[in-house]
């Protein structure tokens, strides 16, 4: 062996001899790095609202508005500030999506409602649910075409930060949509159903940035809320109270406390409080505060009531007129190309010959 290779072999005789660092040590050490870079006392916007729960735990909720470069920057410094170890944010399964798409293609898909979203809506959520998401969906579409920028911008920084936190959790915390719309047009009279979506076919008045911003104020808010209810107080109920407590539930959920790892099988593992950030729009927050030392039961408003007479009703006149359009479709079809093949000279020498042919006695 010569000379040069000892001082390679005696390096790796070293680096094999030195101890590892065991999962536990490393989750401390990473641990303590995260601690040392949370705040004592955060410099928070003034949309964060900070909650305490029995065990101790923190829950810092970033009120926004859904279209807002300002609310982006509110989730970031929170974020940043407090360090997290779960971030919670006001989307479901079937909206998480719009996590890793870029704005570009938001802006499109926000912008174009056809035939095959609208069928997507209704295979998903039933006929009146689905149409009703539909009419939703032109109303953010309005705001998107007005402003020029794609909703739930917050959502998706806030997604980005929590993966630079060490240890950091991602929760959904919003109800399932379809179970918020099918609930909606439960607790809606028909005439009530018509006079809503009467409204949000025709909506267009123009919307600019500073009343996106203004809306992050709570007393506006309220107010245009207030509004915006009119005569649906049971719309309310279910897209905005019953949303409240479901987001509440979920942001408790997530504050439960942290279990340490042991030093060792038989150590006792030690409990400490979590951090939590909660991003939701700003009309939610004062609901979570309302409910936030209630005992909540997300059971009943889980449910799904059974279709009512009105939309079975409106259910089978849609059918019978698609396939009342079909059938007439396919008739008017059929008549026509049957007339143009009686009418081409190869099929007039058939008839004729045909004619002429006498049977034989």
């Amino acid at each position: 062996m010569s000379s040069s290779d000892a001082p390679e072999d005696d390096q790796k005789e070293t680096s094999d001899e030195s101890p590892n660092i065991s999962d536990a040590d490393a989750f401390k050490i990473l641990l303590e790095m995260k601690m040392k870079k949370r705040q004592k006392k955060p410099n928070l916007p003034s949309t964060v609202t900070e909650l305490v729960t029995e065990e101790g735990s923190k829950v810092f909720v970033v009120g926004t508005a859904h279209f807002s470069d300002s609310s982006k920057r509110d989730v970031v410094k929170t974020i940043q500030e407090v360090q997290p170890d779960v971030v919670v944010v006001e989307l479901c399964q079937y909206r998480v999506s719009m996590l890793k798409m870029d704005e570009k293609t938001l802006l499109k898909e926000a912008k174009e409602i056809n035939l095959e979203k609208l069928q997507q809506a209704i295979k998903q959520n039933g006929v009146m649910s689905g149409l009703m998401q539909m009419l939703l969906l032109k109303v953010s579409a309005h705001i998107t075409e007005q402003l020029g920028m794609a909703p739930g911008g917050e959502f998706r920084e806030a997604f980005k930060e929590a993966g630079k936190v060490p240890f950091c959790k991602f929760h959904l915390g919003d109800r399932p949509i379809p179970v918020t719309f099918k609930r909606a047009i439960a607790a809606l009279s028909f005439w009530q159903k018509v006079k809503l979506a009467w409204g949000l076919c025709f909506l267009s008045d123009p919307i600019s940035k500073d009343d996106v911003e203004k809306c992050k104020q709570k007393d506006l808010l309220e107010q245009m809320m207030a509004e915006m209810i009119g005569e649906f107080p049971d719309l309310h109920r279910t897209i905005v109270s019953e949303r409240d407590i479901y987001l509440t539930y979920m942001l408790k959920q997530a504050a439960k406390r942290i279990e340490l790892p042991g030093a060792s099988e038989t150590e006792p593992r030690k409990c400490i409080p979590s951090v939590v950030v909660g991003v939701v729009g700003m009309g939610h927050v004062p609901g979570i505060e309302k409910n936030w030392n209630t005992d909540l039961n997300i059971h009943e408003i889980m449910s799904v009531p059974p279709p009512s007479t009105s939309s079975k009703v409106v259910r089978f006149v849609i059918k019978a007129t698609v396939f009342g359009l079909v059938g007439y479709g396919c008739y008017r079809v059929g008549q026509r190309t049957f007339q143009f093949v009686l009418s081409m000279p190869t099929t007039q020498n058939c008839l004729q010959r045909l004619t002429e042919i006498r049977p034989r006695h």
